[in-house]
């Protein structure tokens, strides 16, 4: 092999994955008050947007629809998240779905976006009535996602519940693998994830929120456009792979059987 190319690979092994990777992700909710800028967004290097499109109990995020709007006119792509709790995950499944496809549905054609992401927010829940979302509703959410859609969604989760929580000796394997075929999005405010067991790697890094951030500042700044203390994210790999990483694990609700309420 040419002594050059096996440098290049060492060194390569040897760099963090971000700096391979695009600080190119944003996610929002109701909690951001602001009207955010998105063209800035855009023209400061952001490619996709994830907002909160439901939350406990069977609460539609009410910025949800016009943001999605605005964000598909200014060119960038789209995902959806819904905040879980302890009730039932099927219902929760639906009640999602159905957020989604109604603002999809409502906006005008050039205002949808082609596909929409999909993730479960799979963390502890101390602000919302319903309790905390286990395992194993977990595993029932993302099936039923699945069997409506074709897609598994992303989990999204800090780096220690997953280690505390998924990881627990009473969690079985099967609930393991089902999980593993979900893309990871996982959340640590102080180094880079590694390995996320059960995981073989992750996909987004969320490394910043609510102004906390123990990174240096240049490399992992906590703004952006007009959103100050912003929830930032990497994705292990360049702009024109987020795309295809998009296209390939978002549900597109024009194509689904998946109806409004």
């Amino acid at each position: 092999m040419n002594f050059f190319l096996m440098l290049s690979l060492l060194i390569a092994q040897l760099l963090p994955v971000c700096a391979f990777a695009g600080n190119s992700v944003v996610n929002l909710s109701h909690y951001d008050l602001m009207r955010p800028d998105f063209v800035a967004m855009r023209n400061e290097g952001i490619v996709g947007v994830f907002h909160e499109a439901s939350y406990p109990r069977a609460v539609r995020d009410e910025k949800y629809a016009s943001r999605q709007n605005a964000a598909v006119r200014a060119g960038l792509l789209w995902g959806a998240y819904h905040f879980a709790d302890a009730t039932d995950p099927v219902r929760q499944a639906d009640f999602f779905l159905n957020a989604v496809s109604s603002a999809w549905r409502a906006a005008d054609s050039k205002m949808r976006p082609d596909e929409v992401l999909l993730v479960l927010d799979f963390e502890k829940n101390g602000h919302y009535p319903g309790g905390t979302m286990a395992v194993h509703q977990a595993v029932s959410f993302a099936e039923r996602i699945r069997e409506r859609t074709g897609q598994y969604p992303g989990i999204y989760s800090g780096e220690y519940r997953i280690r505390d929580v998924v990881n627990h000796t009473g969690v079985s394997s099967a609930y393991k693998e089902v999980l593993k075929r979900c893309w990871l999005w996982v959340a640590n405010y102080h180094y880079e994830p590694i390995t996320v067991s059960p995981w073989s790697r992750w996909s987004l890094w969320q490394y910043t929120g609510d102004g906390v951030c123990d990174l240096p500042r240049r490399s992992h700044p906590k703004n952006i456009a007009n959103v100050r203390n912003a929830e930032r994210n990497i994705f292990r790999g360049s702009d024109a792979a987020l795309r295809a990483f998009w296209q390939d694990h978002a549900w597109r609700p024009g194509y689904s059987n998946a109806s409004a309420d």
